[in-house]
């Protein structure tokens, strides 16, 4: 239904002689991650008008007010008609796509008029469609943007296997997203009360195959200085009485919290969106969801940036950040309810372990800043003059 309307929109924003950028994500994971790269190209090209497309309505609807754009679209279907209408209606003078959705039809239409796209904060493997004999489509789209920006070494080989060679690793430009929300002000009145003294565990982004594991232990182990924050990925009605008719220890949700003492309480589930960032702020230890189950893990750099020790699933072998700090930093995978348990207790009896692996953490985060400007300077914009 959105998507019926994207063409009105563009026709209704934009006049003969606007110059435009666009940028694409998939969804509002991949916003986050381009966000400190729109963020600078808006400051440097004032007077263009900016379009956001996303294809998934996760992205759409929590960013469709984004300040960054001037227009917020769903991405119309790709088929080369729409693309050729498309691009040109839109006549992108830089067009950025984030990690991956990548539409070979857009891509031709783009590279047919001559118009500059950069993918960034890219990620390869060697099993993707791209590397099969049977690819070709796809990795002729490839070959549409003038510049691939990887996170690590082995995509850029892989793209190099295929005779792609403007390519860089850049790194991954979450690191400098993350590391943003340190300048800013993550204080949260509700949290702040419901919190205390006490230790606090946050869930993120968790899915029913993550819950089912975690809220025995809550059960058991919520208490006063014991607390729990829950914010679930999926946010319906329905799912979050679930969780609440399956936990026996004193809970209230974000939309019922005015004119409660939340100090009272030992579980907060956050019924609502675009808090996570903050409130990982308050973990003393984080929960970040979706790899007990195999819909992907979620942002494990949101809480790593506050210094908080995290625990995944152990369904993380397609994201390299959960490999690399799992390996060198405080992250842990655990595979059932007995090691979640084991390893939880272990950071809730000891503050000096906590902090250890988050700082660990804090530090793997600063390490990999960086991305951002790797993509200035191929662009040839100062980073410093924003």
């Amino acid at each position: 239904m959105g998507r019926a309307h994207s063409f009105e929109i563009l026709e209704r924003c934009l006049k003969n002689g606007d110059r435009t950028l666009w940028f694409h994500c998939a969804s509002l994971g991949e916003y986050e991650q381009g966000l400190p790269v729109f963020e600078l190209l808006r400051k440097h090209y004032p007077n263009h008008k900016i379009l956001l497309s996303f294809f998934s309505p996760s992205g759409y609807e929590i960013r469709k007010n984004s300040p960054i754009a001037n227009v917020v679209i769903y991405l119309p279907l790709d088929s080369p008609q729409n693309a050729k209408r498309f691009i040109k209606l839109l006549r992108p003078e830089l067009t950025v796509f984030v990690k991956y959705d990548i539409w070979p039809n857009y891509l031709k239409a783009l590279k047919g008029y001559n118009l500059k796209a950069i993918l960034i904060s890219a990620n390869f493997r060697k099993n993707q469609i791209y590397f099969k004999p049977y690819g070709k489509i796809l990795r002729e789209a490839l070959f549409a943007f003038e510049h691939i920006f990887v996170q690590e070494a082995a995509s850029k080989s892989l793209l190099e296997s295929i005779g792609y060679m403007q390519v860089s690793v850049s790194g991954d430009t979450r690191f400098d997203r993350v590391s943003n929300q340190l300048h800013i002000n993550n204080h949260l009145g509700f949290i702040t009360s419901f919190k205390g003294e006490s230790t606090c565990v946050v869930i993120g982004s968790s899915w029913p195959e993550d819950e089912a594991i975690l809220l025995p232990f809550i059960n058991k182990t919520a208490s006063g200085t014991v607390k729990f924050i829950i914010a679930p990925h999926e946010i319906k009605p329905s799912h979050i009485q679930d969780i609440q008719k399956k936990l026996t220890v004193k809970t209230i949700c974000f939309s019922e919290k005015d004119g409660k003492n939340l100090s009272e309480f030992s579980v907060l589930i956050l019924d609502t969106v675009g808090l996570l960032s903050k409130v990982y702020s308050y973990a003393d230890v984080a929960y970040v969801g979706g790899a007990m189950g195999h819909t992907g893990l979620h942002n494990i750099l949101e809480p790593a940036v506050f210094g908080a020790p995290i625990i995944i699933g152990h369904n993380y072998l397609k994201f390299p950040e959960a490999t690399a700090m799992i390996s060198d930093a405080g992250v842990t995978s655990v595979k059932n309810e007995h090691e979640l348990k084991l390893l939880l207790q272990r950071y809730l009896e000891s503050q000096s372990l906590r902090t250890l692996e988050g700082k660990k953490n804090s530090d793997y985060v600063k390490l990999h800043q960086g991305a951002v400007n790797e993509v200035m300077t191929y662009l040839d914009l100062s980073v410093k003059n924003c």
